[in-house]
């Protein structure tokens, strides 16, 4: 088969990989604290006979930390992280961090996420509010006070930045290196009847789509093309 031909191949499933993660941003585009996936590619080079050919590598992929926008609900169980902070989870699978701030509180004053796992203090334990202890009120560094007396605090966590992020259900995220307690509430914090959104631009997701899937036929021309030369060649050239 003639290197063009893998060199098409490998180019389609690069842009066959980049469709399904565009696909799955725009998906996701209402989910709260929803964090974008893209695909870093690098071109693969080896050596066929006398020359070196360069094929697409299927990519690499990595989750945006980039922000999402903020909206207000007027809820008090709400919460938008401000700066580069992540609320952290109590999971079967260990803890998880996420930007999705929509909490609520049980029958027993337990603070859950919308799923149903365990929200972290700072120092990684659970919170426990009091059901009939009146209006909940979170400040910017996450402390929570009910009729004028402090009963909890909200931890939030720093990444690394040289962390690699793993996928957790919609939202959540799993570092490849452990997170720390933000210590620095100056450009960091919580903002109480907030939730911030996905980070995925649905105009740009869908401009991206188009433009993939048009790269993607024309791989496929490619392909189509060379295997037709190819039998053509083995028509004129062989035994008749």
């Amino acid at each position: 088969m003639p290197t063009s031909t893998y060199v098409a191949l490998s180019a389609q499933v690069a842009l066959d990989r980049r469709l399904t993660t565009i696909a799955n941003n725009v998906a996701n585009m209402n989910t709260a604290g929803f964090r974008a996936e893209e695909v870093k590619f690098d071109a693969v080079m080896t050596r066929t006979g006398p020359e070196k050919v360069a094929f697409a590598s299927p990519g690499d992929t990595y989750i945006s930390r980039s922000p999402g926008s903020v909206s207000y609900t007027g809820n008090p169980l709400d919460v938008a992280v401000q700066g580069d902070g992540w609320l952290a989870l109590s999971t079967p699978d260990g803890t998880v961090y996420t930007r999705d701030g929509r909490l609520q509180m049980t029958a027993t004053g337990e603070l859950l996420s919308t799923a149903g796992y365990p929200v972290l203090d700072p120092g990684e334990a659970g919170i426990l509010l009091d059901p009939r202890g009146g209006e909940v009120s979170i400040a910017a560094d996450g402390t929570i006070s009910q009729g004028g007396n402090q009963v909890g605090a909200i931890g939030l966590f720093s990444i690394p930045e040289t962390a690699k992020l793993s996928r957790y259900e919609n939202s959540g995220v799993i570092p490849s290196e452990a997170a720390q307690p933000v210590e620095d509430m100056t450009v960091n914090g919580l903002r109480q009847g907030y939730v911030e959104g996905a980070n995925v631009n649905p105009i740009s997701e869908i401009s991206k789509l188009i433009m993939l899937q048009r790269a993607f036929d024309s791989a496929a021309s490619a392909v189509e093309k060379s295997e037709s030369t190819q039998q053509e060649a083995i028509r004129s050239l062989g035994p008749s």
